[in-house]
Parts: C-alpha cells; sequence; structure tokens
C-alpha cells in the first residue's frame, strides 16, 4: 500500500509517500480502507517531535470502509469512522490507503456524505461535543464564549452549542472574521484579545456562563475572570502557543467559585473512561446532512499533496477543517 511516512521530526517537507506491506488486523482491531482523513493540531506537533516519539505513519481520525474485522462484530464495506486509539501516536494511523485500528476506535455510521465532508466530522466534533456536555456541562439558556471560535474545533463547538440552545459568544483574531463567526451562528462576535475581560467590562458587556479556550496559556487566566461565579472554564486547545503558566498561584489567579478543567482528547478517547458509545456520532453525521450543522471542510487536499495541506495548517489561515482524501 502506498502511506505517507515522516522521514524525520520538523517540517512538512519530510513527509514522503512510500509502498509499505499493508497492515494486518488481529484480534481486537479493525482493517479500515482509508476514504479520507482530517488533519489535526496533535499531528503538526507529532511531526515536529513535541510530544516525543510517535509513529512514522501519523494520522489520528479518517473515515472510509471495512475490509476486515476478525471478530465479524463489522462487515467488509461498512461505512465507519475510527479516531484516536493510539493512531499516529502509539501506532501507525491513517495517513495510508489501510490502517489498521483498535475495535474500540472503530463506529459504524450511516450516511449520504461524501468522504471529505465525513472525514471533517470524527475528531472535531467528538471533542466539541465532550467539552460541551461534560466539562462545561452546558445547558439551554447558557451564554458561551469560545475563544479561537474559527479553528476546526471551534467551528464543531459553535454548531453544537447552538443545537443545544446555548447563546455563543465567538471570538476571532481579525475584524475581517467577524462576519465568517456570525454566518456561522454566532449570536456575537469579539476582536480577540489576551485582555479581553478588561476590554468588555469597559464596553458593559456581561459575564459568562461557560468559556470554551482554545487559544491556550496566554489566555486562560483572563479567561476564568470572564466566568461568572459558578462558571466553568475548559482549555482544549492551544492555538497561541502552550508555554507554561509561570508561577500559578491559586489564590490570586482563580476566581472563587470557578471551575476550571482541562480535555485532552489525543489521549483519552476510546478508553474505559472515555467510550466513543458516549459519542452520537449517528446524530451529529444525520444533522449534518440534514443542513442543521455547518461541518464541510474549508480545503480538501488530494493523497499526493501532503505537504502542502501540512504548510496550510501550520500557517494557522485555514479557517477550519482541512481534509486529506485517503490513496486508494
Amino acid at each position: 500500500m502506498r502511506a505517507i511516512v515522516r522521514q524525520q521530526y520538523g517540517g512538512p517537507e519530510h513527509l514522503h509517500i512510500q509502498d509499505l506491506p499493508q497492515p494486518i488486523a488481529k484480534t481486537g482491531e479493525v482493517l479500515i480502507r482509508v476514504r479520507a482523513f482530517g488533519l489535526n493540531r496533535a499531528e503538526q506537533y507529532f511531526r515536529q517531535g513535541l510530544w516525543g516519539e510517535v509513529a512514522a505513519i501519523s494520522g489520528i481520525e479518517c473515515a472510509g470502509e471495512v475490509e476486515y474485522d476478525p471478530s465479524g462484530r463489522l462487515q467488509p464495506g461498512q461505512k465507519v469512522i475510527a479516531l484516536m486509539g493510539g493512531m499516529g501516536r502509539s501506532r501507525n494511523g491513517s495517513y495510508a490507503e489501510w490502517v489498521s485500528a483498535p475495535a474500540g476506535n472503530v463506529v459504524p455510521i450511516r450516511t449520504k456524505l461524501d468522504w471529505a465532508h465525513l472525514a471533517a466530522l470524527p475528531e472535531s466534533y467528538a471533542t466539541a461535543w465532550t467539552c460541551l456536555h461534560d466539562n462545561l456541562a452546558l445547558q439551554a439558556g447558557d451564554t458561551l464564549l469560545i475563544r479561537g471560535a474559527l479553528s476546526a474545533l471551534g467551528q464543531a463547538a459553535l454548531q453544537l452549542a447552538k443545537q443545544r440552545g446555548a447563546k455563543v459568544i465567538a471570538t476571532v483574531r481579525h475584524e475581517s472574521r467577524l462576519t465568517a463567526a456570525q454566518g456561522l451562528g454566532a449570536d456575537e462576535a469579539w476582536i480577540e484579545s489576551p485582555s479581553l475581560f478588561d476590554a468588555t467590562s469597559a464596553n458593559g458587556a456581561q459575564s459568562v456562563d461557560k468559556v470554551l479556550d482554545l487559544v491556550g496559556t496566554s489566555t486562560l487566566l483572563d479567561s476564568l475572570r470572564l466566568a461568572k461565579r459558578n462558571g466553568r472554564v475548559c482549555m482544549a486547545g492551544f492555538l497561541g502557543g502552550h508555554a507554561p503558566l509561570a508561577d500559578f498561584d491559586p489564590m490570586v489567579h482563580l476566581p472563587s467559585g470557578r471551575h476550571l478543567s482541562f480535555f485532552a482528547s489525543a489521549l483519552v478517547f476510546g478508553s474505559e473512561e472515555y467510550p466513543l458509545g458516549d459519542i452520537p456520532f449517528q446524530q451529529i453525521i444525520d444533522w449534518a446532512e440534514s443542513g442543521a450543522i455547518q461541518a464541510k471542510p474549508v480545503r480538501v487536499f488530494p493523497f499526493e499533496e501532503i505537504q502542502a495541506a501540512h504548510r496550510l495548517l501550520d500557517a494557522q489561515t485555514a479557517g477550519g477543517k482541512i481534509v486529506v482524501m485517503g490513496g486508494a
């Protein structure tokens, strides 16, 4: 099979297509014919060597068809999505024509969506769902602030929050993107700033019930100040970098009565604590089919243009999900 193999840690130029043996599905695994896969920030970190020694074939998610399931649970040709389970990190991932994934990380689905559209959903929407419904306990009528709302994860969270009946305030980096955020359903759109609390307080804005912070440690303390008493803040991304907070003092930096949590999807999905059965994937796919959520990728690249796709990922200018078609 053809696979995209990282030759060494570094830039996109180190990703090259090679011919390798097709993987064999062992007991507890499913062999999948990869039709398309989404790109994720974790794969950028894998490529750069920021997460230590990882598999040479990256890719933490894909959409495709079952080639072989040793257990007989899934039949050949069944449409599936797969994500996490060590793919791209501790085992070869989905940047290939075929991938063998842990059975617990493979979800059968029904859909008429094309492969590129389907591949835009798994990781972003699973993570967004968990952040909103678990970490943030989002309820209808809540006011949710999403920092980094036009990232792939931010857009997924915005769409799901509106389905939940929440009011959504979206932050974007540039004034030119305010309209795009509102076009996706945001009730309000603000320009992102590390001192958003001071800026909004001066304008008479009220504190919010929940904050999903995808910018990272550079805005986390500001997000805590923006949350109401009994409000919740979940950090689930590092769009602004992930340098550690220096000299964090809870008595000084953590306002009383605010709840802070973190979610690292790449490390937990498919585990006993975070089974994929908790995510209503079929409902999310049905919403995408009906147009209730806008979930199409913003750019789709052929398999052979993986380097160009990763250059766009590095630039952080895509404005949504990047998808690469499978090589098969």
